[in-house]
């Protein structure tokens, strides 16, 4: 065997499989890495076994399902394998450059294996935006709060209310002069691409592995002017761009924003056109440096992201439709540079074990998904069923009522998904060959067979979940919360966590 490969990942926040240029999507968002697909491995069908992100991330980095500790654990747990401390144990130089997602902090034990991470979540260090405010800014007055009490007194004054104050932000925000820049909540890929590329260029002969996290089409969107221009969106000013991603965030229903639909879309495209081009820098870096032949690269998603299908916007988890859990993942190995196109569904919990089987390092025994890197290279995945999970309507991990709530799960294979909503104590049945947007569930008695095959992987994958003693690894996870909140003198809260 030759010079150990080094390994770049690549995740990109609210990626939607079918808005990058690989597997279709017809607007030039993707060019770099449509040209990449071209000696590499495209999974057509590559879905998310959770979402949103910290749903998705246990997955991905330790191959383990989201709920598989208990529904109360969020995150990785203190000393449990994952993708980085398996390669960072077979002598690889690990490092982590991620775009200030506060759920991918060493808080949630995602530092885990990396000899460098570096979040972004530390304002000292001069490179994390801050979050936009929401509040006009300036000194609130005592009149403005009695009316804004007042109001509230019945539906009818307080969407008035609402309504006033709405306009009296879009005005006041046009007064002052921002730029797009100024505006984004999260470091831009360029900056964490910039970061990447110094520490490969300090970084010995030994083999690496990079993990990027780019959060540029996270909501609010606000891409760089020339990622517009590129993607024919140049027209949209970054006034226009605040007042939009306002209007978009509105409590109201989706007949209100979907006039914003188009320009809202085209500043998500933007910023997916921006990543494309900050990863088209990084591998011409990794030319420069003459690693790029030697390296293993992967780009997938997190999940995606809804623009009013089904009523809904973002990527809360009150649902799991095909916009949310279905990802891109291109894979493109030195060592087979040839285009295939990969049609069976893939979960990304078969990630990690793929890629260490790819570059010969043993897989940890407490992996829960399998390496599919022989079916990879055969061009032939498996058309079984995938499982992706998450807490429904969990949209604030922080809080834990929030993570006891009741189960989503759905199965889903090459046709077919089922959907099942623990809380309402009921399924749905999707043929997605023949209603892609799963706009009408089918009755059970519509393919009864295909069905029943579907609530059978529900049903192993509960099971396999109540039976994997994993009661080590959840007190680990249980008393860092404990230690966590200790420190902030809220230890009694969770008193019974760990039991």
């Amino acid at each position: 065997m030759g010079k150990p490969q080094s390994v770049l990942l690549i995740t990109v926040d609210c990626l939607r499989a079918d808005h990058v240029g690989f597997p279709g999507y017809g607007r030039p968002t993707t060019p770099f890495l449509n040209s990449i697909a071209q000696q590499a491995y495209v999974f057509r069908s590559a879905i998310a076994a959770g979402t949103p992100t910290y749903y998705s991330f246990p997955a991905i980095h330790a191959s383990r399902y989201p709920t598989a500790l208990g529904r109360d654990i969020i995150g990785i747990a203190p000393e449990e394998p994952t993708l980085a401390t398996a390669l960072q144990g077979a002598g690889y130089t690990t490092g982590a450059f991620l775009a200030a997602n506060p759920y991918l902090s060493p808080h949630f034990g995602y530092a885990q294996g990396f000899q460098t991470f570096q979040d972004f979540l530390n304002p000292a260090d001069g490179k994390t935006a801050r979050p936009e405010s929401r509040q006009a800014p300036g000194r609130v007055s005592s009149l403005r709060r009695f009316v804004e009490q007042s109001s509230q007194q019945t539906r009818l004054t307080s969407a008035a209310y609402g309504e006033l104050h709405f306009w009296y932000c879009q005005w006041h925000n046009a007064r002052e002069t921002r730029t797009m820049d100024q505006l984004r909540c999260y470091p831009a890929a360029d900056v964490i691409v910039d970061e990447a590329t110094a520490w490969l260029r300090a970084l010995p002969e030994e083999p690496f592995f990079l993990w990027l996290h780019l959060m540029d089409p996270h909501h609010p969107y606000y891409p760089p002017e020339a990622a517009l221009a590129a993607t024919g969106a140049g027209e949209i000013s970054a006034p226009r761009a605040r007042f939009l991603n306002s209007m978009w965030n509105r409590d109201v229903g989706p007949a209100r924003v979907r006039r914003y639909l188009r320009e809202v879309l085209s500043l998500y495209d933007a910023s997916i056109y921006w990543v494309d081009q900050q990863i088209s820098r990084l591998v011409h870096s990794l030319q420069e440096l003459q690693r790029w032949d030697e390296t293993l690269m992967l780009v997938t998603a997190d999940h995606g992201e809804q623009f009013l299908e089904h009523g809904a916007r973002y990527h809360s988890p009150m649902g799991l439709p095909e916009q949310l859990i279905h990802v891109p993942l291109l894979l493109r190995s030195p060592e087979f540079l040839t285009s295939k196109v990969l049609d069976g569904p893939f979960s990304l919990i078969d990630l990690a074990p793929t890629i260490l089987e790819s570059v010969g390092v043993e897989t940890p025994r407490n992996f829960r998904g399998h390496s599919c890197w022989k079916q990879v290279k055969a061009g032939n995945l498996p058309d079984e069923p995938v499982i992706t999970e998450c807490v429904e309507a969990c949209n604030n991990p922080f809080r834990r009522e929030e993570r006891m709530r009741s189960r989503l799960i759905a199965a889903r294979d090459r046709s077919y998904k089922l959907v099942v909503n623990f809380r309402e104590q009921k399924d749905y049945f999707y043929d997605l060959s023949n209603d892609p947007e799963e706009s009408a569930p089918l009755r059970p008695e519509v393919l009864s067979s295909e069905r029943a095959r579907l609530l059978h992987a529900v049903r192993s994958h509960l099971q396999q979940i109540k039976t994997n003693d994993e009661s080590d690894t959840r007190l680990r996870a249980c008393l860092r919360e404990f230690q966590q909140l200790d420190s902030a003198g809220l230890s009694s809260s969770v008193a019974s966590t760990a039991s």
